[in-house]
């Protein structure tokens, strides 16, 4: 298999366009030269060191890039591994060392990866069928879904009610001096592409605060341009207390940050967070290209025109058919729901699957995510052309569409 900019081609040669960007990975596009040659140039230099053992140049690079692009208040600091699941491990390593505390909340329809904890956090039970038991002192609470409000219900009104329900919640839970961390995606990714209510992040945020709670956002699949800021945060103007991230921001190539107030960082034991291959040599140099990418191609901004277009376009098809319930996102991060006659409660998982299944036969890559997998995601490449989006999506339209005639 190859790949080029918005394309995949297979053994046998058939090109399809790719709206999955390996889960959210490549949203500078397939092999941009520009980081290929960083990856090459690096790989002459050093391949391996171990930043436990020596510091090299890129790590101490990419992690000041990453503090300037991502503030987390007066002195920000951060550290680097390899994968999303094993930034959350070592941001609950570092909030329970902070606190003295063990308990950690998280959310209803949250995806934080595959490891023992990160499963743990995940709330979709496929994923973990017969691999517990889980680990403990973790809380689940509900996302606050504004779908589920009636429409005389405003913005700050639900807000108000998702914060109070959460308080009442944690009556029966757990103790807020208990908690070490709140862990929340600000915009759900594998639950849905559902944003979280601003007013809910800046309640969280008012309550962590008040008790000494870490807040950690989760920024794996929102982070580095999807939602047209480096991170979602940015666009809730509610900063974390520590924030993790991976996928885009190494070009495709597998590394990992923790980023955070600097008092919060600088709490953990020697010995305690790090791994043998975090922040690898030929990664940070991956990265610090693919952030150069971003910023000399404008993605952020294009990320913004692309999601408007997407959602233009599913907000049309929706006038169209009943099967599409919900258009929703922000920036490039849109998705699109798929519900019998409209009926939220009636998701067409099935239904859902088969478009996906149609339209990879005429040639576009696709994912659908949410609790009844039902949501149709939208991770094109960033760098993708109006010309290649707008063929992507009338493949995606028709393949919604022809399925819309069928069930009638």
């Amino acid at each position: 298999m190859s790949a080029k900019g918005a394309w995949l081609t297979d053994t046998d040669g058939r090109r399809f366009l790719d709206f999955a960007s390996g889960i959210g990975v490549t949203n500078v596009g397939h092999c941009p030269p520009s980081v290929v040659a960083a990856i090459k140039a690096q790989a002459d230099r050093l391949i391996h060191a171990g930043i436990h053992v020596v510091t090299y140049e890129g790590y101490v690079a990419l992690c000041e890039r990453l503090v300037a692009l991502l503030p987390h208040g007066e002195v920000t600091k951060a550290m680097l591994v390899n994968t999303g699941a094993e930034a959350v491990e070592n941001a609950v390593k570092i909030a329970r060392q902070a606190t003295g505390r063990a308990a950690i909340v998280c959310f209803t329809g949250g995806f934080h990866g595959r490891t023992l904890l990160g499963m743990t956090l995940t709330s979709k039970v496929s994923y973990k069928k017969g691999c517990g038991p889980f680990a403990p002192e973790v809380y689940r609470l509900p996302f606050p879904d504004r779908r589920r409000a009636p429409e005389s219900v405003d913005e700050d009104d639900f807000s108000n009610r998702a914060m109070a329900a959460f308080k009442e919640s944690l009556l029966t839970a757990v103790a807020a001096n208990d908690i070490a961390a709140i862990v929340i995606e600000p915009m759900l990714g594998e639950g849905g592409f559902l944003p979280a209510p601003r007013g809910f992040l800046r309640g969280l945020r008012e309550f962590a605060t008040e008790h000494g709670i870490v807040l950690i956002f989760d920024e794996v699949q929102s982070g580095f341009g999807r939602t047209g800021h480096w991170g979602a945060f940015q666009h809730f103007g509610v900063t974390p207390d520590l924030s993790t991230w991976a996928k885009a921001l190494g070009g495709g190539l597998p590394i990992a940050a923790v980023i955070g107030r600097g008092e919060v960082m600088d709490a953990v034991a020697p010995g305690t967070v790090g791994s043998t291959f975090g922040g690898n040599p030929i990664a940070c140099a991956a990265a610090l290209a693919t952030i150069d990418a971003m910023e000399d191609l404008d993605l952020l901004s294009r990320a913004r025109t692309i999601g408007d277009r997407v959602r233009h376009r599913f907000q049309t098809l929706q006038e169209k058919t009943t099967l599409v319930a919900d258009v929703r996102g922000v920036g490039a991060m849109v998705g699109i729901e798929l519900c019998i006659d409209g009926d939220i409660d009636r998701p067409a998982t099935e239904l859902t699957k088969a478009v996906l299944d149609d339209a990879y036969a005429a040639g576009l890559i696709a994912l659908s995510a949410g609790i009844h997998s039902n949501v149709i995601r939208v991770l094109a490449p960033l760098s993708i052309s109006d010309d290649d989006l707008e063929q992507g999506l009338a493949i995606l339209e028709e393949a919604i569409l022809m399925r819309t005639r069928r069930t009638r």
